[in-house]
């Protein structure tokens, strides 16, 4: 039992000296900004720490035997106070400086790991993404972020400062006692492996009570973001209950972190009172015996609680840093994430669509097979309506054409061209592609319509509006397409529209449309069916379509089961065959009788 206890604490020691060895990193990007927070926090602490010993010689001064006159005492006094006022004075403008540089240091540290995190999202593969919720990437990016950010600045300010008061502090030591210095610094190990204990044991509360609250994050996301559904489904207690259940967790692993990192201070303390009182003890030993004066005692132990009191410091900023590294972690997990493939740089030279598909095989989970065997042929020009029976794999197609996700093994040509050898980029360019999930981004109408032209003029835009049949409500909005508008301002018929705009004003030689018009009323339907007809004249298309009567003018209709084509031609053959297409064909309009 205690063997795994000890195994569990290395890793958690490991990886938190991993994880600061990354940040350090980065923050030597700003090597000059650390040099002179060093320079600063040195000139500082000698400055402050030569007051004690002008105190000494004063006190030395007034109890010495041999002193001269109240009056003599007096002017000295006033000199030595006239002193310390101007180092107290150099060292506070020292001190603010010092803050200055260390804000700036933890905040532009901050803001490139926060930058590389973003970037790395923009490369990660859909199956990254997909496999974690939107909320815990949110958690990492801004509130770990923002641990680390706290976390840094005090290390900055305290920890930089507390290493070069313990290293002047034992040099104005050894200057005093040699004796008395051995002995302090003898004793100190016992505050530090007092300290490291603690430490090793908070770091892995604070790296469970980070992941909890991620975890917490993405359930307040995902509740917040469908209340409606919630509501409809009537899975409020469900919904309250699994976030007590989390928020039970969280609080657990928080209570034992922070018991944890409370006992630092004060074990730390304790140890630094018994070596202050040894110090005393030996001190006036000292000066019984001759070798000290009391004026010397009092600057040792001065120093004496001015070395010990950074132990105390840095043991909370260790406490506050292991909460900062355990959210770094998470951070540096996503940025560490296996990127996509290296896209290439060659460019998909478009002639006119022709799409051919070789032995694709692909899966989300390779335990599970989904697509095996796959190969289809579309001509330029051409209209190819994809259906099938819920997760057929009718989606997963369209992943592929759009390398959303890279087939496991096989090809996919457009004009001869392997899509794996050209760059992802030119590849979308030329696809325009209607989803039935739409996306709307806080802009204007026309910086949401003009997303893949954006020197696009109002004339173009108002066109394409009035074609897609979106300028009705575009019109009578306050500021037509100035109107700024989010995710929530429109209904989901009008965002459909809007992302139908997209694809009228772009104009690609490659059309896909996965339901575009799930959320439309039948009359608009009709209308934008009618647009859709005219834009996908010459441009080769794939529809993928649950209700089969607005695909019956398709060249080619691939019937999907389980991953497989199990049909494939126009409406009429398919119907003539009598085969699964005819069974899913008939059934939707016996419903429409019924």
């Amino acid at each position: 039992m205690s063997g795994s206890k000890v195994k569990k604490n290395n890793t958690g020691n490991r990886s938190s000296m991993e994880t600061l060895k990354k940040v350090l990193r980065i923050i030597g990007h700003y090597r000059l900004l650390l040099a002179a927070s060093l320079l600063l926090a040195l000139l500082t602490v000698v400055l402050q720490l030569y007051v004690p010993v002008l105190f000494g010689d004063a006190i030395d001064q007034i109890v010495s035997p041999d002193s001269p006159g109240m009056s003599e005492i007096s002017s000295t006094l006033v000199m030595i106070l006239v002193r310390v006022l101007e180092l107290v004075m150099i060292s506070s403008v020292g001190t603010w400086v010092m803050n200055m540089i260390n804000n700036r240091l933890a905040f532009r540290t901050v803001m490139d790991i926060r930058a590389r995190a973003i970037r790395q999202i923009q490369v990660l593969p859909l199956s990254y993404l997909d496999g974690h919720s939107s909320g815990d990437l949110v958690q990492r990016i801004i509130a770990d972020t923002d641990q680390l950010s706290d976390g840094l600045l005090l290390g900055f300010t305290q920890l930089f400062s507390g290493i070069v008061t313990i290293a002047v502090t034992l040099g104005f030591m050894l200057s005093k006692n040699v004796w008395i210095t051995v002995m302090v610094l003898i004793l100190t190990p016992v505050s530090f492996l007092v300290a490291r204990f603690i430490a090793e044991r908070s770091f892995i509360m604070f790296s469970k009570q980070t992941a909890a609250r991620g975890r917490q994050t993405a359930l307040i996301n995902e509740f917040t973001g469908n209340q409606k559904l919630v509501k409809a489904f009537g899975r409020e207690a469900k919904a309250s209950a699994r976030f007590k259940e989390i928020n039970e967790e969280l609080r657990g692993y928080s209570q034992s972190a922070v018991f944890f990192s409370s006992l630092t201070n004060p074990s730390t303390r304790a140890v630094n009172n018994v070596i202050y009182a040894l110090v005393a003890l030996a001190g006036a030993m000292l000066i019984i015996k001759g070798h000290l004066t009391v004026g010397g005692l009092t600057v040792l132990l001065a120093y004496s609680n001015q070395y010990m009191k950074p132990f105390n410091d840095i043991s909370s900023v260790v406490t506050e840093l292991q909460n900062a590294l355990a959210c770094a972690a998470r951070v540096f997990e996503l940025i560490e994430a296996e990127p996509e493939q290296k896209d290439s740089e060659a460019v998909l030279e478009n002639h006119g669509g022709r799409v051919v598909i070789k032995d694709v095989a692909f899966s989300y989970d390779k335990s599970k097979s989904l697509i095996e065997g796959f190969n289809f042929q579309a001509e330029a020009g051409t209209k190819t309506a994809i259906v099938g029976p819920t997760g057929c794999g009718k989606t997963t197609f369209i992943n592929l054409l759009m390398r959303f996700y890279d087939t496991d093994s096989g090809n996919i040509l457009i004009d001869g061209q392997n899509i794996k050898d050209v760059s992802r980029a030119s590849l979308r360019h030329n696809y325009g592609m209607v989803l039935q999930e739409t996306w709307l981004k806080n802009g204007t109408v026309r910086e949401n319509i003009a997303i893949g032209k954006p020197d696009a003029t109002d004339e173009e835009i108002i066109r394409a509006a009035k074609e897609s049949h979106s300028w009705e409500f575009i019109r009578r909005m306050p500021q037509r397409l100035d109107t700024v508008i989010n995710d929530d301002s429109l209904s989901q018929g009008q965002k459909q529209l809007l992302c139908i705009t997209r694809v009228m004003l772009c104009l690609p030689p490659m059309l896909i449309l996965d339901e575009a018009t799930s959320s439309i009323d039948t009359r608009t339907e009709v209308m934008i069916q009618e647009a859709f007809d005219k834009l996908m004249q010459g441009r080769t298309s794939f529809i993928v379509a649950h209700r089969l009567s607005t695909i019956r003018g398709a060249d080619q209709i691939l019937v999907m089961k389980d991953g497989r084509i199990i049909e494939q031609g126009n409406h009429e053959t398919l119907m003539v065959k009598g085969g699964f297409y005819k069974n899913l064909y008939n059934s939707q309009f016996a419903e429409t009788a019924l």
